[in-house]
């Protein structure tokens, strides 16, 4: 499943850009919504129509077919922050930009927050069957509030000759023209490539501090962090310079990531992950600011959907790597190897200690390379294309 979802985000993202760019931002966040309901309606008729020893099966055509239609209708949704991205550059003000992106962390905190706690309350007492239904309910409401919402555009805004395909080379040469916007976003897929080490460990690490039921009611808690966090950059803004915010809140995170797993503390592990998921917003909101102050509006969807593509395909690919690097270095390191003599004395030992230390190399990682970051030419000349918009 991880694999199928690194696949299609990584292609969609060029496609989806491409779409909002194209068409006006409504029709598209309702084709966003209407290709959703039509693959979950899919989804639900193989369900309700397949005996239930077919979904036993790994190899089962029918299970994968099922797997890959609900997938790409939650894939298809991404149309939707496409658009909702480029629709702050037209309806909201530059001074502005920065504190609606934080509103728009907010709002994605929540949504976060409520799928978090009942989408695995609806599997785990209703069952896969009223999880479809609340999926297509859900969606259609969406589909009716989105048609009594009016957006003032008048028409799309065509700068180009050429608006009617991917283009991906001409994307690739909009960024290019901004000095040291690749690096950005490449930048933020290096940290999305170390976060996949959190996707893929931190449940095991949790689990091995606390019981199944307080894990999942501590991460209800934590998802709180997302909303504070857009709260207060809807409230304060960004700053002066949304690129130093980024940067600075990288450091903040990766230090956080060395210390927050130092001890085997559940204390310290939540007071940790609250801080790390407030500043995701932040680095959210920055990368977006920036992104609206710098690309050409008729050119942004393209944009938005190449740094989606690029950036959130990391994490799953990290995902994929992690598992076998914790089990075969770092945990025999810190059971039966030299790390159990050099640091096991005050960091502990034992396959949870194994995994806190792999947390806090990529915190080391993370730090090391946003520091180095900082100091190179793309920043500086990032930083100055900024500062004249």
């Amino acid at each position: 499943m991880a694999g199928v979802y690194l696949v299609t985000v990584a292609i969609s993202g060029f496609f989806l850009g491409s779409l909002v760019d194209r068409y006006k931002k409504k029709k598209v966040m309702m084709l966003s919504s209407i290709c959703s309901l039509f693959l979950y309606i899919l989804a639900y008729i193989i369900f309700i129509s397949t005996p239930p020893s077919l979904f036993t099966d790994p190899s089962s055509v029918i299970l994968w077919a099922f797997i890959i239609l609900t997938l790409v209708g939650a894939i298809a949704g991404n149309l939707r922050t496409i658009a909702l991205s480029t629709l702050v550059t037209l309806l909201i003000s530059e001074a502005k930009r920065d504190k609606a992106n934080g509103l728009v962390g907010t709002v994605n905190g929540v949504a976060f927050l409520v799928a978090s706690i009942f989408s695995g309350m609806v599997i785990g007492f209703l069952g896969v069957f009223w999880m479809l239904v609340f999926s297509i309910g859900l969606t259609i409401l969406v589909i009716i509030h989105l048609k009594t919402v009016s957006i003032p555009e008048k028409r799309v805004i065509h700068a180009e000759a050429q608006t009617n395909h991917i283009d991906i080379r001409g994307t690739i040469r909009v960024i290019h023209l901004v000095p040291g916007l690749f690096a950005l976003i490449f930048f933020n897929t290096f940290n999305n490539f170390l976060g996949g080490v959190f996707m893929s460990l931190m449940d095991a690490y949790g689990l091995s501090l606390v019981s199944v039921q307080l894990w999942g009611v501590l991460w209800g808690f934590l998802s709180l962090g997302f909303i504070v966090g857009g709260l207060v950059v809807a409230r304060k803004g960004l700053g002066k310079s949304p690129l130093k915010t980024l940067f600075l809140a990288n450091i903040v995170m990766w230090t956080i990531c060395i210390f927050f797993t130092i001890q085997a503390s559940i204390v310290l592990l939540t007071i940790g992950l609250f801080i790390y998921l407030c500043l995701i917003p932040v680095v959210e909101a920055s990368e977006q600011t920036i992104l609206q102050a710098v690309i050409p509006p008729e050119r942004q969807g393209r944009v938005f959907g190449f740094a989606q593509s690029i950036e959130q395909a990391a994490s799953p690919l990290t995902a994929f790597m992690i598992g076998p690097i914790a089990q075969f270095i770092f945990i025999p390191f810190m059971t039966t190897g030299a790390g159990v003599d050099l640091l096991g004395t005050w960091f502990g030992t034992g396959t949870d200690r194994g995994i806190a230390l792999l947390f806090t190399v990529t915190g080391v990682i993370g730090l090391i390379v946003t520091l180095m970051a900082m100091r190179s030419r793309s920043y500086r000349k990032l930083l100055e294309n900024y500062q004249k918009h």
